[in-house]
């Protein structure tokens, strides 16, 4: 059965490959079911299989201050074995592994700084596709949550947290996050404190709170008519508490993140063979309506690697730097904006000073025609890429059931792409990016120079910082 699977998915990926330019056009159907749960499918007849995931509001910007990583250990601890269900026995974490073998399936949980999903990939092969959904509705509601196994996980994840601070680009991103995001959720970081604070007994109220069939925001992509995924969904939320869906709640609302209201250098020492330089701010939500602005300017700035203007000019041109690149996280609130390089320890003041210099010129100029156009070419010619598997399509149709996107977004995205000027460009990074509000952090610069450091400051760095 394994290799049927696998020869099975192989084959139809051949054919995905070959018909990709069709994917914008398949329909995405939206519907609420009786429980409240929302369900958003692409019927993608193309292989026999299905891909499913179930988003709650439930990710680790809700963790208490105490107990960051508490939703990461929860969804964690789902794979690691589930409760006796009346004629089921209980099943440990190995035994669950060699149901999902037998199955020829995959299922996964995880917790991201927004969301609690849960991942389901399975042949549509009528018992195949039931089985793996009855044992999928278990470990998302019943997993057992077992001491000992937390605490050898736990020790597991202390030993990665230990070997995280000897890391340079680690302890960077902790005091990073930390001074991008102050007291907000996002800037938490598990350590090895707010582990002590997090047993089975928390787990299990965590998922209480969070997990309910009338929040379920449910996308699939698969061989699977609205009938089919109607009724997968239901079999998939069983097990779930299920609040009538007049009386099904939000979650608590979760502050917003705060603009900076000022320019902040934090330098770190750092026995390094090279400097860590990041730069950045808030930046925006996913949901914002310059998003597709910002991600063009985005790229022409220092998203699109050997084309990006930073790369241009400090690494090309001056030879200050191995890498230079700029990113922006959006989430349900702001994610960070970012830039970060990496340069020789007495190159750092100097790599930092150009890098400023050509971020503050971009963002008051905005980029050329020339500029413009290439970035175009590469993000919609790059297009059919973005959904040319089942997997990379649920990520899409994902994206716009959890931050509100039009069903036809994909339809129109190279329109809209193209349709950006330079004005759009320039005045949509101008509004995300205060070059005279951004946190610096220097690590490992050589002392003496413009960056030395204090050893505390490492010290805190490592106590906190950037989401994981």
């Amino acid at each position: 059965m394994h290799k049927a699977f696998y020869k099975t998915l192989i084959g139809g990926a051949v054919a995905l490959l070959a018909s990709h330019s069709a994917w914008a056009l398949l329909p995405i159907e939206h519907w609420t079911q009786d429980s409240g749960a929302q369900v958003w499918l692409v019927n993608s007849p193309t292989i026999p299989m299905v891909d499913v995931q179930i988003n709650f509001d439930a990710g680790s910007r809700r963790d208490p201050a105490a107990q960051a990583g508490l939703a990461s250990a929860a969804a964690m601890m789902v794979a690691k074995g589930v409760k006796a269900d009346g004629a089921q026995p209980a099943l440990d974490e190995n035994a669950v592994g060699e149901a999902w073998a037998d199955l020829g399936a995959t299922f996964e949980a995880a917790a991201s700084n927004d969301a609690l999903s849960f991942s389901l990939r399975s042949l549509t092969d009528t018992s195949l596709l039931g089985k793996a959904a009855d044992l999928a509705a278990r470990q998302m509601a019943q997993p057992s949550y077992d001491e000992t196994v937390w605490q050898r996980e736990r020790e597991r994840w202390n030993a990665s947290i230990k070997e995280g601070n000897t890391r340079p680009p680690v302890v960077a991103a902790r005091a990073f996050g930390k001074a991008v995001f102050g007291s907000h959720p996002y800037g938490q970081r598990a350590t090895e404190a707010t582990l002590t604070q997090i047993d089975p007994a928390a787990m299990r109220q965590y998922l209480a709170r969070s997990v309910d069939a009338c929040r379920a925001k449910v996308t699939l992509v698969g061989a699977l008519d609205k009938a089919q995924a109607d009724a997968l969904v239901k079999r998939l939320l069983a097990k779930m508490p299920a609040t009538p869906r007049a009386q099904c709640a939000p979650p608590p609302v979760v502050p917003a993140v705060q603009p900076l209201a000022k320019a902040e250098e934090i330098q770190i020492a750092f026995d390094s063979a090279q400097a860590q330089v990041l730069i950045g701010q808030p930046g925006i939500r996913r949901a914002d309506p310059d998003f597709l602005a910002v991600m063009l300017g985005n790229q022409i700035l220092g998203g699109g690697g050997f084309a990006s203007r930073l790369m241009e000019e400090v690494r090309e041109k001056r030879g200050l730097v191995y890498g230079v690149y700029s990113t922006f996280n959006p989430g349900l609130d702001a994610g960070a904006f970012q830039i970060g390089l990496q340069t020789r320890p007495d190159q750092a003041a100097e790599a930092l000073k150009v890098t400023r210099e050509v971020l503050a010129t971009y963002i008051a100029e905005g980029p050329t025609d020339k500029e413009l156009r290439d970035a175009k070419d590469n993000l919609i010619g790059g297009f059919a890429l973005r959904v040319d598997s089942n997997a990379k399509l649920l990520g899409n149709v994902t994206n716009i059931a959890w931050n509100g996107l039009p069903l036809d977004y994909l339809d129109h995205w190279t329109d809209r792409v193209e349709a950006l000027s330079k004005d759009d460009v320039r005045k949509a990074m101008a509004r995300m990016v205060q070059p005279d509000k951004e946190v610096t952090v220097v690590l490992g610069a050589k002392a003496g120079t413009k960056t030395e450091a204090k050893a505390e400051a490492a010290a805190a760095g490592v106590q906190s910082g950037a989401k994981q």
